[in-house]
């Protein structure tokens, strides 16, 4: 009986950010963005089983880095226009082709482990073509979300679900837009809100098809890569999850590094190592 690949947990990784060039190499709180989120992966890795790790990068700096931590290296094409894609040619390139890759953004440090394990365990009994963790803010945290944007419009992403918990749309936008706003936040200490951890989880088939499929009009639009799967017919199942205590959705300017510091102070380190 031939062997069954391990799925795959894949970190990609590139120099070329517009706002913040270089940034999987930037320290924060004394280690490098990429070793965070490599040490998230590992963790997740262990949890679930099976598992393994990658990093998925164009640029030999990273690469170097990467394997200066420990990390396996998949050198990927710079021409590869979104995480996804190069997810897939890492998966591709494996000796044996995982069932289910997890694509954890490379500058995502502050997601908890046991989300992305969750997120694997529940593709290996899901019939999804795609599933992502969602959390639902509470008052206070689309408060702080709404400021944020004053100064980093395109950094956090919002998703609206149906009542199955299927996405329907993302966007960098806020929404759902409120109408009396009051009234809802007297009755509860939610708001209808739902925001996007930044990690996927895919079939093989359709993250072969996303690679293989151009890129969308409101991909294009909006910057999110996930939008191709929903204009493409594919279904995103959302999973709920606690909210998490670091709220940074991820790296994506100096203002970020200084407010992951801040958080890191404040709330302590989550990294596992």
């Amino acid at each position: 009986m031939p062997e069954v690949a391990n799925d795959l947990i894949v970190v990609p990784a590139r120099f070329g950010s517009t706002r913040l060039p270089g940034k999987p190499l930037l320290p924060i709180a004394g280690r490098s963005l990429l070793e965070r989120v490599v040490a998230v992966a590992r963790a997740a890795a262990d949890q679930v089983g099976r598992c393994d790790v990658v990093v998925a990068t164009d640029d030999a700096r990273i690469a170097e880095h990467a394997r200066a931590i420990g990390s396996e290296v998949a050198m990927t094409e710079a021409a590869l226009n979104s995480g996804s894609a190069r997810a897939c040619a890492a998966a591709r390139a494996r000796p044996s082709v995982p069932a289910f890759v997890i694509n954890l953004q490379g500058d995502a440090p502050f997601v908890p482990p046991a989300v992305v394990s969750g997120l694997l365990t529940t593709l290996r009994s899901s019939d999804a073509d795609v599933a992502t963790p969602v959390y639902r803010l509470s008052w206070e945290r689309l408060d702080r979300l709404r400021q944020h944007k004053e100064t980093s419009p395109f950094s956090g992403t919002t998703c609206v679900r149906d009542e199955h918990g299927r996405a329907l749309w993302f966007s960098k936008t806020i929404l759902p837009a409120i109408r009396d706003e009051a009234a809802l936040r007297a009755a509860g200490p939610l708001s209808p809100v739902w925001q996007h951890l930044g990690l996927y989880g895919y079939r093989m088939g359709a993250l072969d098809w996303f690679a293989a499929a151009p890129q969308s009009r409101y991909e294009r639009l909006e910057g999110l890569e996930q939008l191709r799967f929903l204009e493409g017919g594919k279904t995103i199942a959302t999973i709920e999850v606690e909210q998490p205590l670091h709220a940074m959705s991820g790296i994506d300017t100096p203002a970020d590094l200084a407010l992951a510091e801040a958080a890191i102070a404040q709330w302590g380190d989550p990294f596992p190592g």
